[in-house]
């Protein structure tokens, strides 16, 4: 049974989003027989059906949100609805912050969550388990809400997803060991004087060079790297650091 990631989409930053300039479905994953959704944007479900071929909703193991924000999961309802078959069924496990299913901002429907196996609670720097597949936590971003980076390890590789947040230097010791790094590159540049908790395009670099993974993927672009053209920006980045770069695209598929 092949193992891959596939991107449901790769939207960043509200406007980008709001036109769907492009898609805001989160990414796929499937591994050692076990299928998981992470971070289930706008449109998640849609692009799960609509994929070539079809991506089977019911048929997810898990889900996992790694901050609350609507981007990240706005679907994860429909999901959790669809996994279970409305709860005829229990079924799947969500992995969300714990601000995301406490208080005001919470973002699961409670009626929805006995129909789940189970609910798992992420913090920082902890070890979980999906089927054969072991994930871990990152350190806590520096975000607007509480955020964790999801760092897999399939087959013996470790493949780490940096969620949104702005730069700190921590975050670099955070994802050493990463043979593949797959990064969320809002803007191209940061205004000095606005406090925007997103990396950008040196912050990604600096990452990069430093964690020195075999291969690193940018994604969830904003208007500013849409504007410039992040397949070319990936091609630069490739050749000044000798890591191979890519940037991603709708409904790429990257075999593991």
């Amino acid at each position: 049974m092949s193992s891959f990631i596939k991107f449901l989409g790769t939207a960043g930053g509200r406007y980008v989003v709001a036109r769907q300039l492009r898609a805001s479905g989160g990414t796929y994953i499937s591994a050692n027989g076990q299928n998981i959704m992470l971070d289930p944007g706008p449109g998640a479900l849609v692009k799960c059906a609509k994929s070539k071929p079809p991506i089977d909703a019911t048929a997810l193991n898990a889900i996992i949100l790694s901050h609350l924000h609507i981007d990240h999961s706005n679907d994860v309802n429909i999901l959790i609805d669809a996994v279970t078959g409305g709860g005829h069924r229990k079924g799947g496990v969500l992995f969300a912050p714990r601000e995301a299913l406490e208080g005001d901002d919470a973002v699961v429907f409670k009626y929805l969550r006995d129909f789940l196996e189970d609910i798992v609670v992420l913090e920082a720097e902890r070890n979980y388990k999906i089927g054969d597949i072991e994930f871990s936590t990152s350190i806590k971003h520096q975000h607007t809400a509480e955020t964790y980076g999801i760092k897999f390890n399939i087959n013996g590789h470790n493949i780490s997803f940096i969620a949104d947040t702005r730069f700190f230097p921590e975050l670099i010791d955070s994802y050493k060991g990463s043979d593949m790094l797959i990064v969320n590159v809002v803007s191209h540049t940061l205004p000095e004087k606005i406090n925007i908790k997103h990396l950008c395009l040196d912050d990604v670099k600096e990452i990069i060079k430093k964690v020195k993974p075999s291969k690193a993927v940018i994604t969830h672009f904003g208007m500013t790297m849409l504007k410039a053209k992040p397949w070319i920006l990936a091609e630069q980045l490739s050749n000044e650091l000798g890591i191979e770069i890519t940037a991603a695209s709708d409904g790429m598929t990257i075999e593991l």
